[in-house]
C-alpha cells in the first residue's frame, strides 16, 4: 500500500528546519530546557493555527488525540501549563527571524524581475485583552497593538512585519525598513512624509501614494484632461511639477525633485490625486498600482477571520508576539501548499479543508475528493459465504 504523509507533515516541508535549528542556537532558546523544546512549541502553535484551536486546553486535547501520529511530524503531546510557560519565556525574535526568511523566500519564488516587484505597506490594529497589563497602549479605553506589514501582491504573502503599540505612528517602522532598488512601494496617507519619499527616490525605487488636497504642486508641464465616462473610473488629469519648497516658515522640503500628479475619478464620483516619482509610466499604470493597495486590506481581513490572532493564548507581550508571527508563518505555508496543487483554487476553501484534514494521511491535491479505498491484492484468499 502506498504511503502518504499527513496534511500537517506536507505543509511542514516548506519550513527551513536547518535555519530553525541555527536560530534556536543563536537565541539560546533551548538552554536549560528539560521537557518542551522550541521545535515542539512551534509545532504545537502551528497546529493550533492550522487546526483552528482557540485555547490552550483545545491545543492540549487536540495533540493528545493525535498522539500516535505526532511522532512522524516531529511533535509531541504537551500540557497546557508547559506551553503557556514556553510562550511567556522563549524569545519572540526567533519566530520573527524565521518569518522574515520564509516570507522573502516565498516572494522570491514568484518574482520574475526585481523591476516588476510591488510592495504594499500598511498597518492594522489588533485588540488585546485588558488583562494584559500596561505593555499594550490604550486609546479610548481599549488596549490594542499594531501590526505593520509589507505585502507582496504577486506572491500573495507578507514579506516583512513589525509589531508596535497602537500609538506608534505608521511611518516610524517604515523609515527603518530596507528600501530595495527597482521596487514600487504603494501606501496611503498614513505614510505622508516627504523625507521618506526622498529616501525611496534616492535608493532607485518608485513610490505611488495619495496627495493631500491642501498640498499645492507647482506644475511645470501642461496638464492633460479627459472627460470621465459615467459610472467608470477615469484619468482626468496628468501633470508633472514640484512639491512646495518649504514645509513651514523655517523648514526646507527634503524632496526637491519633480513629481508626477495623476488625478483620477472613481466610479463613485470621488476625486483622488496620486503622486509618484515615476515620470514615464502611463497614467493608467499608476492608477492600477494604487488600486492594488486594496489587496493588503483583504489580507488583513483574511488573517483576522481565518487565523487565530483575535484571541491570544497568553497575556504577556512575548506570548502575543510569538502567536502573531506563527500565524503569519501559517499563512505562508497555506499559500505555498495551495500553489503545489490546482484542484482547489480558492484560498479560503483550501484553508478550511486543511483544518478538517490536518492529521489525515491525504495528498494536498486530493483534499476535495473522497479518499480512495485501499487496493485489493488478487492473491488474497477470498472466502465467499453462502447467503442464508
Amino acid at each position: 500500500m502506498r504511503h502518504e504523509n499527513s496534511v500537517f507533515h506536507q505543509l511542514q516541508q516548506h519550513i527551513p528546519w536547518a535555519l530553525f535549528d541555527r536560530l534556536v542556537d543563536e537565541h539560546k532558546a533551548d538552554r536549560r530546557v528539560r521537557r518542551l523544546t522550541t521545535k515542539s512549541q512551534f509545532l504545537a502553535l502551528l497546529f493550533a493555527q492550522l487546526a483552528g484551536a482557540v485555547s490552550l486546553r483545545e491545543i492540549e486535547a487536540g495533540l493528545a488525540s493525535q498522539k500516535t501520529r505526532l511522532y512522524h511530524v516531529g511533535g509531541r503531546a504537551i500540557a497546557r501549563a508547559t506551553l503557556a510557560d514556553a510562550n511567556a519565556k522563549r524569545p519572540a525574535a526567533l519566530f520573527a527571524a524565521l518569518f522574515s526568511h520564509m516570507a522573502e523566500t516565498a516572494s522570491r519564488r514568484t518574482r520574475r524581475h526585481m523591476r516588476d516587484g510591488v510592495r504594499l505597506i500598511d498597518a492594522t490594529r489588533i485588540k488585546v485583552s485588558s488583562l494584559c497589563g500596561g505593555w499594550a497602549d490604550m486609546i479610548g479605553g481599549k488596549q490594542a497593538i499594531k501590526v505593520h506589514v509589507t505585502y507582496d501582491p504577486l506572491a500573495d504573502a507578507p514579506v516583512d512585519a513589525a509589531i508596535t503599540g497602537q500609538k506608534t505612528n505608521d511611518i516610524l517602522p517604515a523609515r527603518d525598513a530596507t528600501i530595495l532598488p527597482g521596487v514600487t512601494y504603494v501606501f496611503d496617507l498614513a505614510y505622508y512624509d516627504f523625507g521618506w519619499w526622498a529616501k525611496i527616490d534616492q535608493c532607485g525605487a518608485r513610490f505611488v501614494t495619495r496627495l493631500k488636497t491642501n498640498t499645492p504642486v507647482a506644475v511645470s508641464r501642461g496638464t492633460r484632461s479627459r472627460k470621465p465616462r459615467r459610472n467608470r473610473e477615469a484619468i482626468i488629469a496628468d501633470a508633472i511639477g514640484r512639491l512646495p519648497e518649504r514645509l513651514a516658515s523655517c523648514r526646507r522640503n527634503p524632496y526637491q525633485d519633480p513629481v508626477r500628479v495623476v488625478t483620477i475619478q472613481l466610479s463613485t464620483g470621488k476625486i483622488l490625486r496620486l503622486v509618484t516619482n515615476d515620470l514615464d509610466a502611463p497614467a493608467e499604470e499608476i492608477a492600477d498600482l494604487y488600486k492594488q493597495r486594496w489587496q493588503i486590506e483583504l489580507f488583513f481581513k483574511w488573517i483576522k477571520q481565518n487565523l487565530k490572532i483575535r484571541h491570544f493564548l497568553g497575556r504577556s507581550e512575548n506570548a502575543v508576539r510569538i502567536q502573531i508571527f506563527v500565524a503569519l508563518i501559517a499563512h505562508i505555508l497555506l499559500r505555498l501548499g495551495q500553489s503545489r496543487q490546482h484542484a482547489i483554487r480558492q484560498p479560503l476553501a483550501f484553508a478550511r479543508l486543511v483544518r478538517l484534514n490536518i492529521m489525515e494521511r491525504r495528498n494536498l491535491a486530493a483534499l476535495k475528493s473522497p479518499p480512495e479505498p485501499p487496493p485489493r491484492d488478487p492473491r488474497q484468499l477470498a472466502l465467499p459465504l453462502p447467503l442464508s
